[in-house]
């Protein structure tokens, strides 16, 4: 039976694995379902149609699941789905989706999600993720796997982030971001690959020098987007790490930052 302080309140319709813990003062609603190992600390708010996974951490005073911040909602049934092992810090907020896109808002594995992160309606979180204190993702974001927010970082709705890449401390994002590149200032712009980011997560030399090949391709040489896309596909036919170059570049929808 899952272990529920004396001042906490769980909806009896809320189904929490038998060896969750859920700490003082908080409030657990009817749609509630989270998985074997995870705990959740004092003065939480877990409502709407919200699924945890397993092993999951939510830290003191995080709301998840609360209504989408958007004029257009009525009160549908949409969803928030939150995979494994994610750490949700302090004062962290995540919506619910809309009916205007999928209805769901879904985070992956293993992220690490800061105090005060804000996380809206219809975003699509990947794995291993890491969002810095403050950073703010509005409405529909995607941010793609191994993805890094600096603090303060802020990102305009519908932009996509690619896996690996990185944004620095204020950054304001308006633009897609592709992967592997780091982005910096307001309104953001490249700033170089986020080498350090991708030797820690055991990528060779050699690859780190092809997608910094793929990188000048694309900003340095002066070249559309549309030869630059064909010129870094023609090297990913041996260099398999810049496929999700070739991949993000076709499906980009706000454009590049530049």
């Amino acid at each position: 039976m899952a272990n529920i302080h004396s001042s906490a309140q769980v909806h009896p319709g809320a189904r929490l694995a038998d060896d969750v813990e859920v700490g003082p003062f908080s409030v657990i609603g009817e749609h509630v379902e989270i998985g074997a190992g995870s705990k959740v600390g004092p003065h939480c708010v877990i409502e709407g149609h919200t699924t945890l996974g397993r092993n999951n951490v939510l830290h003191g005073s995080a709301y998840i699941g609360c209504a989408p911040q958007d004029m257009k909602y009525r009160g549908e049934p949409t969803r928030l789905t939150i995979g494994d092992g994610n750490s949700i810090y302090q004062f962290v907020t995540i919506s619910t989706g809309t009916v205007q896109d999928e209805g769901i808002t879904s985070l992956g594995d293993d992220n690490w999600i800061m105090a005060y992160v804000h996380i809206a309606h219809d975003c699509r979180i990947g794995s291993h993720t890491i969002l810095a204190n403050n950073a703010t993702v509005a409405g529909h974001v995607h941010l793609g796997d191994w993805v890094f927010l600096g603090g303060f970082t802020t990102i305009h709705q519908f932009c996509k982030i690619g896996p690996h890449a990185m944004t620095a401390f204020t950054a304001a994002v308006a633009q897609d971001v592709p992967p592997y590149v780091t982005a910096a200032g307001n309104r953001a712009a490249p700033a170089g690959v986020n080498s350090e980011g991708l030797r820690r997560r055991g990528f060779s030399a050699e690859q780190i020098t092809e997608i910094k090949r793929a990188y000048k391709i694309l900003y340095r040489q002066g070249l559309s987007l549309e030869q630059a896309s064909a010129e870094i596909a023609a090297r990913a036919q041996e260099r398999p790490e810049l496929q999700v170059f070739v991949d993000f570049l076709s499906s980009a929808t706000r454009g590049l930052i530049r």
